[in-house]
Formats: C-alpha cells, structure tokens, sequence
C-alpha cells in the first residue's frame, strides 16, 4: 500500500507542477457554468408591446384600453391609423389593436366586431393578448345581453362589473425549467472533461513507458498492478475534485439549483467518473503510443458526447441517433440526472445506476483483458 500512495503522490506533484494542468483538470469545468449562465442565465421576462388605434372615441373603447394597459408585461402605446404599418414593420410593437367606430355599439348589441388585430410575429405573440381581451369583450358581451336593451340596467351592471368587490389575485410560480437546463448544459460539459481528463491522466502511463521510466519501476518491488492501481487512485482523485468544485460552485457561488440533493448529483458523477477511468485504460490498452491514443480519444470520446445529449437536447435528433445515444454510458448518466431533477426518488432509479455501473465494469474488464494479453511490453496484470 505504501508504493502505491508513493505512485499516487509523486503521479500528482509531477502533474500538477504544470500551471496548465491544473487550469485544465480543475477549472476547465467551471467553464460549463458560464456557458450554461451565458445561455439560460438572462432575464426571460418577455415585455409585450402592444399599439392601440382608438378610432370609437366611446366609454366602452376606453375600458377596453384601460384593461389592455392593466394586463402584466404588457405596455400600452396609443398610435394614430397611419402610424401602424411603420411601427409593426420596424419591429417596435409587436402588435396593434385597431378600434373601429361602431366597436361599442357592436359590443352593446352583443355581437363584437369592429376589432382589427395586426401583427407580423403570428400566433405566437397575439394568442397571449387575445385571450384576455376576447374574454372581457365576451364578459360585456354577456351583460348586454342580459339587459336585453334596457340601457339603464346595462350602465347599473356595467357598472357593478367595473368596480366588482371581488379580486382575483395571481402568483407566479418559480420557473424552476431554467435551473434544469443550466444544470443539464454545467453536467454535460463536465462530463466531457472528465473523459477529457482521465484520457490525459491515463496517456501517463504511454508517456512513462516511452520514457523508460515505467521500465525502472518495474525493477524495483514496484509491480505492474501497483502501478496501474495508482493510475486509477489519481484518475478517481482528481475527478472527485472534479465533480465537488463544480457541483459546489453551482450551488452556493451561481446559485443554480439543481432540483435534487447534492449527495445524489454526486454519487451519480462519481459513478460516471469510474465509466471515464475505465474508458481511458481501454483507450490505452488499444494504443501503441500517445499519438495513437491522442487519435482514439478525438475518434470516440468526442462523437459520443455529442451523441448523447450533453450539448443540446437528445430530444432534437433523429429517431436513429436517438436509439445510438441509448448505448452511451453518458446518456444514461444524463438521463439519471433528469429523472431526479423531476423528482423521482434515489431508490427508483436503480435500474439506471446499474446500468451505469455495468458499463464501467465492462471497460475494466476490457481493459484488463487487453493489458493480460499484451505481449509486446510488461503485462498490467
């Protein structure tokens, strides 16, 4: 045990002496949280401008107005005819309500018209306006009807409705698909790292070996399982730092939150940073020398975390992609994440954890498998 934390400490002072290395093993990942603020981290709340004709001059038409300009994010500009074509075009409302004469009369008679909605942004943007204004036009509407032509009883209802003694009172709910998508953009780039990183971490073992000094410590009680054990120890180490900087940065420096325990989010990366070290050895046990590994890495490493989600939503590709991503260890570990931000509990998710658990037994024992049958050099195991 004692030659195997030597390994390990004298593997990490001569790793770390390099300023570069630690810019990329520890705060490479960091960049994540950046690009995840970058895109997610604005301010989402839409202000919709809306232009207003007032072409009725009536009671009613003002009301009307008054509703629209009471609406939340919705600002109320009054233009005259001629301005609507150029306000719309050049982009500085996004719609304009144009009140015809006769719009009150028609409310009063119960059938609504004289109403003209413009705009060139589509449903997207006039769908939110009409359905508030349809719904008090339809609510006069109805009192009209109901005073079946008696103006007198109309204004007294009118009226009533206007300065009705109940309130409705609204709450915003917190928008928690924001803190889902930074977490998923911060996790996915970390994940990339980490592959990234147990690579380079692994490569040591090529590099030593064409430096002769693996060779060396092979002569003395230092074994080959020793030392490939000690590569693993480091590999482990450094992505445990990893995954704690990154996850506690998240939380308490950008306050993303991220819809599930620290410890769950943890064990699940920690669970995928074996997938990664046992991912490296096989790139290793494949590779005569660091180019070759160099090639390897960039051929799979980099085509399997697109494939599977860590840049943009699985949901966005092709079924046939889709299908390829579900035999990526980091879609599973994504997928893992998912289903806990949505609430689901640790204990639910044990079909997913042994999944993962399955791919990193596997590439250990590849790699493994590969070292015991490479004659060219000393064996691994």
């Amino acid at each position: 045990m004692r030659d195997i934390l030597w390994i390990v400490q004298n593997t990490l002072r001569v790793t770390f002496r390099k300023k570069k290395n630690i810019l990329l093993y520890l705060f490479m990942p960091l960049i994540g949280i950046f690009i995840a603020l970058m895109a997610y981290g604005g301010d989402q709340k839409m202000i919709l401008h809306v232009g207003v004709v007032n072409q009725d001059k009536a009671e009613i038409t003002a009301d009307t107005i008054q509703f629209l300009a009471g609406l939340e994010n919705v600002k109320i500009t009054e233009l005259e005819a001629g301005q609507v074509q150029e306000e719309i075009v050049s982009g500085k409302l996004d719609s304009v309500i144009t009140f015809e004469k006769g719009y009150s009369d028609s409310v009063l008679a119960g059938r609504p018209d004289h109403i003209q909605l413009t705009s060139i942004k589509g449903a997207q943007v006039t769908g939110f306006v009409k359905s508030y204004l349809y719904q008090y036009i339809d609510n006069i509407s109805t009192i009209s009807r109901a005073a079946d032509g008696n103006q007198q009883t109309f204004q007294q209802m009118y009226q009533d409705y206007q300065q009705s003694s109940f309130q409705l009172s609204t709450h915003s709910l917190a928008d928690t698909s924001r803190n889902k998508n930074m977490t998923t953009q911060t996790i996915g780039f970390l994940i990339m790292i980490m592959l990234i990183s147990a690579s380079n971490l692994s490569e040591i073992i090529l590099l030593e070996k064409e430096k002769r000094t693996y060779f060396r410590l092979l002569s003395t009680p230092i074994n080959a399982r020793k030392y490939l054990l000690a590569n693993v120890l480091v590999n482990m180490l450094v992505m445990t730092v990893q995954v704690a900087v990154t996850l506690t940065i998240m939380k308490s420096v950008f306050h993303i939150g991220l819809n599930m325990s620290y410890w769950e989010a943890a064990v699940v990366m920690l669970l995928f940073s074996m997938i990664a070290v046992g991912l490296s050895l096989v790139l290793i046990s494949f590779s005569k020398s660091r180019s070759a590994a160099n090639a390897l890495q960039n051929l799979i490493i980099t085509p399997t975390v697109m494939l599977s989600g860590c840049f943009w939503p699985v949901e966005v590709m092709p079924t046939t992609l889709q299908k390829i991503a579900n035999f990526l260890p980091q879609r599973w570990t994504l997928d893992t994440l998912t289903k806990l931000q949505e609430g689901h509990a640790f204990s639910e998710l044990s079909l997913n954890l042994l999944i993962l658990f399955a791919f990193a037994a596997a590439f250990f024992l590849i790699a493994v498998y590969k070292f015991s049958r490479n004659k060219t050099t000393e064996n691994f195991v």
